[in-house]
């Protein structure tokens, strides 16, 4: 099939810049709507990628996302989110970027189309066999991610791969590819607006699906969150009081000797049951 780069199409729009605001919004707005309709088309691949996840994630293993421009920030954003709210250990999920730290706040020149620096700064956090690796590019031809993941094929890592063009270099070289194909943008190649937002969606599928799969949710609550200001701290008071059916003060109690609310629960159950 041939690959056509779709987020480099003409925009549907024309003369943005004689819109008036509200137009500006209605028309930007109505464009973002149609990206969970992309992304709903490509549940079948988000599935097959979380299974794999989860299984590296149960023996050991971690996931890594690695990108450049948007597709690497948005890949940290979410890597930096599942500690705090899943208490999982830094390291278990890792985001990467063309660059390095610098260029998540400020472009770095041309990194994205190093060849070799992708696998390099893989190597730097020991990747193995035990761990996954996701390539994140809307394009789906950026040289830093899709080299990267050639070498972890060699070395038989897991790969999958998020690309908002069908058929795209980076979906073939990745192992578990996900296409969400949302068309041109409103703004002609600015692919950090429904592209970005598709790949924000599919990031937050795969670590939150993958987390509740490891056990890191019960019922619907976030038991494992760390309890990193007043507003978690109430948070979790209120989940003791729920799953406990027990009062506020007692559940202030149990969460300040425990630091957790898991591990109040349990706490609590333990000397219920007389263990």
């Amino acid at each position: 099939m041939t690959f056509i780069k779709t987020t480099e199409k003409e925009s549907n729009y024309n003369h943005l810049e004689k819109m008036s605001t509200l137009e500006l919004l209605t028309n930007i707005n109505k464009e973002d709507q149609t990206v969970p309709l992309a992304v709903e088309k490509a549940l079948p691949q988000i599935e097959q990628l979380v299974e794999q996840i989860v299984l590296k994630l149960e023996n050991g293993g971690r996931l890594f996302y690695i990108g450049a421009g948007t597709s690497g920030r948005l890949g940290i954003v979410d890597a930096s989110e599942c500690p705090p709210t899943f208490g999982v250990p830094h390291e278990m999920v890792v985001g990467l970027i063309a660059g390095g730290d610098i260029a998540i706040r400020k472009a770095v020149e041309f990194a994205e189309d190093s060849t070799n620096q992708g696998w390099k700064d893989l190597q730097d956090h020991n990747i193995n066999k035990n761990d996954v690796v996701v390539g994140i590019a809307a394009s789906g031809t950026t040289p830093y991610v899709i080299e990267a993941l050639k070498e972890c094929n060699n070395n038989n890592i897991i790969t999958g791969s998020i690309s908002c063009n069908s058929q795209s270099p980076l979906s073939h070289t990745s192992k578990f590819p996900i296409d969400v194909v949302v068309g041109p943008e409103f703004v002609t190649g600015s692919s950090r607006m429904k592209a970005g937002t598709a790949q924000k969606l599919v990031l937050n599928m795969l670590t939150t699906s993958s987390m509740i799969k490891l056990g890191k949710v019960k019922g619907n609550k976030m038991l494992d969150m760390q309890l990193s200001n007043n507003k978690l701290v109430n948070r979790g008071v209120k989940m003791i009081m729920s799953e406990l059916k027990i009062d506020e003060q007692e559940a202030k109690m149990l969460l300040k000797v425990n630091h957790n609310v898991r591990a109040s629960i349990d706490a609590y159950n333990s000397i219920k049951n007389g263990n």
